[in-house]
């Protein structure tokens, strides 16, 4: 399917690796111009490479931690200068630590907010006037599946990315005139380098083999099988896309029917 991506402009964040790779890389094979952005800057500059190298794509990387004000408004930027505006955006970053409720202080709140919620209220803050003067744009913000079902020591995340999703919700009824979307995808239990050092670790620590460990994950999710990013990657894509114009305000989860509740 030609999603009629072809040149537009991306800004994918946390896209070093992992699911905001796999984003990239979807819209990058579609045809769009990609910046990516993550804070490390030799991984990031090597993902930029192999994204190129497999799409032929013009991508290119831009440093940033999204906690830093400066450093969302400098990628931003750079995605201006080198592309226009940004017409398409997906936030994403790292999830913060799991533990229990009173284990966490308010300095470790703080920072678990300004990690997940402020990074995407600011960066859907910075490409909105760009939008609305073209008016058309894609937000895309991808969350956890704990914002749809209680995965246990998951509070930060969960609290952060409800906001996400509250905040998105309400800015969707706002945009919409404008042909702008905004939506969420839930990550469920996917292969990345978070579901390996939580999910995937607690069974290795316990004795199991990695194949043993992901049959045993497996039992949990009706598709019996652990998702890769590619898959959600391509759902981002089709939401960038004007095939999904009539989408917005919505949380669509990849996790092959891992949520079992019937809204």
């Amino acid at each position: 399917m030609n999603l009629g991506l072809e040149g537009k402009s991306a800004l994918v964040l946390a896209a070093s690796k992992g699911l905001g790779r796999a984003s990239a890389l979807a819209l990058a094979q579609e045809g769009a111009r990609v910046m990516i952005g993550a804070r490390d800057v030799v991984c990031l500059e090597q993902t930029a490479a192999e994204l190129r190298e497999l799409t032929g794509a013009d991508v290119r990387a831009f440093p940033v931690d999204v906690t830093h004000p400066a450093q969302c408004e400098a990628i931003h930027q750079a995605a201006v200068h080198a592309f226009g505006p940004v017409e398409i955006l997906v936030n994403n970053a790292g999830g913060p630590p799991f533990g229990p409720f009173e284990s966490f202080d308010d300095e470790v709140w703080h920072k678990a907010l300004e990690l997940n919620l402020m990074s995407t209220v600011r960066f859907a803050r910075l490409v909105l006037p760009g939008m609305k003067a073209a008016r058309r744009g894609r937000i895309v913000n991808i969350v956890s599946l704990s914002t749809k079902s209680v995965l246990p020591g998951s509070v930060l995340s969960t609290a952060g990315r409800l906001g996400i999703i509250g905040m998105a919700k309400l800015l969707s009824d706002e945009v919409a005139a404008f042909n702008i979307t905004v939506n969420n995808v839930a990550s469920g239990m996917i292969l990345t380098d978070r579901v390996r050092q939580t999910s995937l670790r607690t069974r290795l620590d316990q004795g199991m083999s990695e194949p043993e460990a992901l049959d045993d994950i497996a039992r949990s999710i009706p598709a019996r099988r652990v998702g890769r990013p590619d898959e959600l990657g391509a759902l981002v894509a089709f939401l960038a896309s004007e095939r999904a114009a009539y989408i917005t305000g919505v949380t669509i989860p990849v996790d092959g029917g891992m949520v079992r509740s019937i809204l």
